[in-house]
């Protein structure tokens, strides 16, 4: 795999991806023959901002594979809350780790990170903004349940606005045939102008709705996705929000009999609790795919090895306007930018410049 660094999904190429999801396969099917794959070897847990499912279920892979784990889930048990640089950070957690999982509140942080570092580095989440783990998740759960990916109705539901997983799976798809979308948010939690852009400029059919129960009996796969309380700066917005979609089992009538209902977890209200015994919910499932999916891309990630980063140039202002971006903490970093649907946008967090 020739992949360095996964950051966004994106850049994880159908070959790649393909060639994951075989080592998954073989992982899933005969979990004890690669109880020593990664005997030696160390990965640094780097969580800025609180995870359970993410955070174990790396620290799950990597010991399963006989590898070892260090690192910290509350930043203020680091460094950083003296004042060091994510670069710093990096550069010295990559001189004793082999791999680097990081998380993170500042979108483009992974993307930074990756920059300095002298080992490949994992993206578990940047703010609202990608989630590529969780996509591998999600994609290795859709090719086992249903045999394949491509040709399906897609609905994904919640908080398009804030939800990266939903950004990373939408990224993925795009590589497989006949997908088509149904958003189905509030208007004020639609997915960003970046995310349209990008289905536009990949020919994906999709259509913006925010009634469940008429798109519900066209679906193949049911994304479900919590309203996220830490995204909101007003906390009377959240509560404004919150409960906007809850999937019951009396909803639930109107669907496909094989629909995949599916969930990054953890839950709020959104799913009912009775929902959990519908042969048709495989969220907790969907949970234990993603600790093999890791298992399959630790292994491929510390195949890289060690390598001296390219010199960066300094950065002066921030181009970026996003409050959020990690380009407004972090003001070494150099002036990156891409283009997405033809506009000029920050290389770190997609948004345009």
């Amino acid at each position: 795999m020739k992949l360095r660094n996964l950051i966004d999904i994106e850049d994880l190429s159908l070959e790649e991806w393909n060639e994951l999801y075989g080592l998954a396969s073989q992982i899933i099917a005969h979990p004890k023959e690669y109880v020593d794959a990664l005997h030696g070897d160390v990965m640094a847990s780097l969580f800025f901002e609180p995870s359970t499912r993410t955070n174990f279920s790396f620290q799950t892979a990597m010991l399963r594979l006989g590898g070892s784990v260090f690192g910290f889930a509350d930043p203020s048990s680091s460094s950083t809350s003296k004042g060091e640089t994510l670069k710093d950070t990096v550069k010295m957690v990559g001189s004793y780790a082999d791999v680097i999982v990081m998380r993170s509140p500042k979108e483009g942080a992974a993307k930074a990170a990756s920059l300095y570092a002298e080992v490949p580095v994992i993206n578990a989440g940047d703010g609202g903004h990608m989630h590529p783990t969780q996509t591998l998740t999600d994609l290795t759960t859709i090719a086992s349940l249903r045999g394949g990916i491509g040709h399906m109705n897609v609905g994904l539901c919640g908080d398009l606005k804030n939800g990266r997983t939903v950004h990373s799976l939408i990224k993925a798809l795009a590589k497989f045939p006949g997908i088509r979308f149904y958003l189905i948010a509030p208007r004020d939690l639609a997915i960003p102008g970046y995310m349209v852009e990008f289905m536009k400029e990949h020919q994906m059919p999709f259509v913006e709705v925010t009634n469940l129960e008429a798109t519900m009996p066209q679906l193949d796969v049911l994304y479900m996705t919590r309203i996220q309380r830490e995204r909101f700066t007003d906390p009377l917005e959240y509560d404004r929000l919150k409960g906007v979609y809850v999937l019951t089992r009396t909803k639930l009538k109107l669907a496909k009999p094989d629909l995949l209902i599916m969930h990054p977890l953890p839950r709020v209200d959104e799913i009912a609790q009775s929902v959990d015994d519908d042969p048709r919910a495989v969220y907790f499932e969907q949970a234990r795919y993603g600790m093999f999916a890791r298992m399959a891309l630790l292994m491929k990630m510390v195949e890289q090895g060690r390598r001296r980063p390219e010199p960066q140039e300094i950065g002066e202002k921030p181009l970026c306007r996003n409050k959020n971006c990690i380009t407004q903490t972090e003001l070494y970093l150099p002036n990156l930018t891409k283009t997405i649907g033809g506009k000029t946008c920050c290389a770190f967090c997609d948004k345009e410049i």
